[in-house]
């Protein structure tokens, strides 16, 4: 994979998820699920984010992998999760957020 992306990079599946934190410093994952409308909702803050912060910002349907969603505790959607040097940094479930309070997720400013 690239070192950066403009926009989120859709993941699959476990492998996808784990090579995508392997491969980057700072990754900031959305678990959504389809016909959610705060998951939609969140499409061009997620873009903003991966296009202003050195973050890696993938998407993912967790409800393909159930060892995921209880392994991250996936309560509702969408639900953010920060990795920093390959571990979990940080979850956000707030639903919709703007750009600058996920930039602030993502650079621990918040």
């Amino acid at each position: 994979m690239a070192a950066t992306h403009d926009r989120p990079v859709s993941l699959s599946d476990r492998a996808d998820l784990e090579d995508l934190v392997a491969g980057h410093e700072r990754v900031l994952v959305e678990f959504h699920t389809e016909g959610c409308g705060k998951c939609k909702a969140m499409e061009p803050v997620l873009s903003g984010v991966a296009r202003t912060t050195d973050a890696v910002v993938g998407t993912m349907n967790p409800r393909d992998d159930p060892v995921l969603v209880e392994e991250y505790d996936v309560r509702s959607v969408p639900k953010l999760l920060l990795f920093v040097d390959g571990e979990l940094a940080g979850t956000r479930e707030e639903g919709v957020l703007s750009v600058e309070d996920v930039q602030a997720f993502v650079t621990g400013e918040d």
